[in-house]
């Protein structure tokens, strides 16, 4: 993929967290500079260029797009929560009125990027028990679904008819915790290394993952090969039940006991312990991506085990063991 990469300025709106920091450092070592669009500059600080913006108002930020080779956005709330109305407004009008703000600015601007790279969620595809969804797949039903669908709607509307569109429905993103919020992974680990990392209910539920080294190359090809255009899904092509998904990760970590947890109690546990979802440990799909094969695109870390012991391998030797 290096012939594909070449110097100028790629913007990456919603650029604070785990994944647009980890692209940020992707994009930089391979040459290209990067300008994070976010509330608050990421810590710690790295080699990119950070402007402040909202998400929603047009601003000062809006000169950064104008000459910029390449566009991505990310921006959205963290869906890592407690599902309350209000939690609900906010995801879904973060990832809106974000999008609608980009196409805004790219209408104002002398030289918009050529091409827009969008995020979207792999989650667009419902909770279809033990059926793998590509592309081609229907939608499913329920608020994330929805979420994804009017995401990817507003991406149609905002794009410039001359900027080529693209869109990646991404999956669990496994990585590193760069001190940008690292993402699920550290708290599974966790888990995990305590003997609590057993299967959740039936243990059948799809986990589709990705290693963040492969995600990073998707933007890359996104970005900067002219063929690719319109919506893949991003995500390893051997996506597993959450039963085996928590065996590989003890296996990695080195605990031989995992503890299984029935529904009854993930949904205390998550609600008043953990603050989240249940739903995202109950609930899972099976997705793979028809395009990226036939496109020819090469995962460096296909299978699950070789991607959770090379990033847990670098978390003990960068940072120390994850206690």
């Amino acid at each position: 993929m290096t012939e594909l990469l070449r110097s100028g300025r790629v913007v990456i709106a919603g650029g604070s967290g785990f994944l647009g920091v980890s692209l940020a450092n992707h994009l930089e070592a391979c040459g290209t500079s990067v300008v994070l669009l976010s509330r608050r500059p990421p810590k710690p600080s790295g080699p990119w260029r950070h402007v402040r913006w909202d998400g929603r108002t047009l601003g000062e930020w809006c000169r950064e797009l104008d000459g910029a080779i390449g566009l991505v956005n990310l921006t959205g709330r963290s869906v890592d929560c407690v599902k309350t109305p209000d939690h609900q407004d906010e995801i879904l009008r973060s990832r809106v009125d974000a999008t609608r703000a980009l196409g805004l600015a790219v209408r104002v601007i002398n030289s918009p990027p050529p091409v827009w790279v969008q995020m979207s969620t792999a989650h667009i595809y419902g909770d279809p028990p033990e059926v793998t969804c590509t592309e081609e797949s229907p939608f499913g039903y329920g608020f994330a679904p929805f979420v994804g669908r009017a995401w990817e709607a507003e991406f149609h509307s905002s794009v410039l008819t001359t900027q080529r569109p693209v869109i990646l429905r991404t999956s669990f993103v496994l990585g590193r915790d760069r001190g940008a919020g690292g993402g699920a992974l550290a708290r599974l680990v966790v888990l995990a290394r305590v003997g609590l990392g057993g299967p959740i209910g039936s243990g059948t539920q799809g986990m589709s993952w990705i290693h963040e080294m492969d995600i990073n190359r998707l933007f890359v090809r996104a970005l900067f090969d002219p063929a690719v255009q319109g919506p893949y899904i991003a995500s390893s092509p051997n996506p597993v039940p959450q039963r085996t998904f928590m065996r590989e990760l003890r296996r990695a970590v080195g605990m031989p006991l995992g503890l299984p947890a029935s529904p009854w109690m993930v949904r205390m546990g998550a609600g008043w312990l953990l603050r989240t979802d249940p739903e995202l440990a109950l609930y899972g799909r099976y997705v793979v991506s028809k395009r990226w094969e036939e496109e020819g695109f090469e995962f460096q870390f296909p299978r699950l085990g070789d991607a959770l012991r090379d990033l847990l391998d670098h978390r003990t030797s960068e940072s120390g063991p994850i206690a």
